[in-house]
């Protein structure tokens, strides 16, 4: 039997520029395959700030608006009111989303605007050259910890967006999901749709965290990355769903 694969209609097949071992593209593909195969292609805005994640402009094939620096959330808010029929949804990196931009996706979520928000999580600033942020590890060396790694007493702790917006009572669904596997990649696809469902059904607010990785900033071949997120990302940053329509508080699983 011949396998034959075909690219999801949503992104520009053979042009990223993304790192060897990165999979901010896999995110891209996932989120594509779903909106491709649910037919919302024709009304998804994707909303994008600054850094790795701004790269997937070139990526995707669906119309986007490009914000400030972690202000893609109010961007979107805004790009919702003006367009309400639309599947509006900000795809950014951890640095964007709980750093320079964390008023906006907390307060997002706190309202309860019907957007999706996407956040990678890939524990460090990326295309700035690898310094630290919000999530990046307890002892986690970069660019700016180069010494002895992260420091609870220096940098404070590692900062848990799905836990923080779980908590809150506005949101309809929170969850974190990986992308280190193959089985991983499936289950975010699922996720993912039914973030999107939620927001075109019953309007309401969805934040999907993507664990993902970054061999060129971690230091490590991109063929240790899954070992890496397995080893140190998972036990800090815990898979499940953190909040449903139908409950209120931290819901892990």
């Amino acid at each position: 039997m011949n396998l034959v694969y075909s690219a999801p209609k949503g992104v520009h097949v053979g042009r990223h520029t993304f790192c060897p071992g990165c999979t901010h593209s896999t995110a891209v593909k996932v989120i594509a395959r779903v909106l491709d195969k649910n037919d919302w292609l024709g009304d998804a805005i994707v909303c994008l700030s600054v850094g790795c994640g701004m790269q997937s402009a070139g990526y995707f094939e669906i119309d986007s608006i490009q914000s400030a620096h972690g202000r893609a959330a109010a961007t979107a808010v805004g790009a919702k009111r003006m367009s309400p029929k639309n599947l509006i949804f900000t795809y950014q990196g951890d640095g964007a989303a709980s750093a320079i931009g964390f008023l906006e996706t907390f307060s997002a979520a706190n309202r309860g605007e019907p957007i999706t928000a996407i956040m990678i999580n890939n524990q460090i600033y990326g295309m700035t050259g690898g310094q630290t942020s919000p999530t990046t590890l307890l002892g986690q060396k970069t660019v700016t910890t180069y010494q002895g790694g992260r420091d609870a007493a220096r940098e404070g702790y590692p900062v848990h967006m799905a836990e923080i917006l779980g908590g809150l009572e506005a949101p309809g669904y929170v969850a974190r999901v990986s992308l280190h596997t193959p089985k991983n990649i499936l289950h975010a696809e699922k996720v993912i749709e039914k973030a999107f469902r939620l927001q075109i059904e019953e309007s309401k607010y969805s934040f999907v965290e993507i664990l993902s990785t970054c061999p060129t900033n971690w230091g490590i071949h991109p063929r240790k990355a899954p070992e890496y997120v397995e080893k140190y990302v998972l036990p800090e940053f815990p898979l499940g769903e953190f909040k449903k329509s139908d409950e209120k508080g931290v819901k892990s699983c």
